[in-house]
Order: C-alpha cells, then structure tokens, then sequence
C-alpha cells in the first residue's frame, strides 16, 4: 500500500487529498496506519504490530485490511 505524495494526513485522522480537494476522517488505528505507511513502513511490519497490541485474529485483520485498501482506492489515494 502505497499512498500519493500529495495526501495530507494528521494525528487526529484527518485525511485531505488537494487534488480534488476531498477530505476524509479516519478512526485512530486508520489514521496510525496511514501515518506509517507515509513513513515508509512495510504492511507486515504494520499488520504485526497490530496483531501484538490489539486483540483481533489474524483473519479479521486480514479482512479489515482488504476494506481499508478498498476504501483508499476508491477514493483515490494511493498510487
């Protein structure tokens, strides 16, 4: 998953991409994962993460995982 250069992202999970000047609100873990990913951090690095902090199975992070890309893509934020 990569997201444009041009997307801006905050903390607080607000999401604004200026080149249709549409904005989103992302929960925290949405907007943690958004973060890292602009960081550069791999998606299994991410997901590991996940699975050690929050109690949710492997399957499930796998499926929610499949939303949130599906989400991105339809709104046009990643390359």
């Amino acid at each position: 998953m990569k997201l444009k250069k041009n997307i801006a992202t905050s903390e607080a999970g607000f999401v604004f991409n200026p080149a249709t000047g549409d904005s989103f609100a992302a929960n925290p873990l949405a907007a943690d994962i958004l973060a890292r990913t602009k960081a550069g951090q791999e998606a299994a690095a991410i997901k590991a993460d996940i699975l050690e902090h929050y109690d949710v199975a492997p399957g499930q992070l796998e499926k929610d995982w499949d939303d949130l890309l599906a989400q991105l893509r339809e709104f046009n934020l990643l390359d």
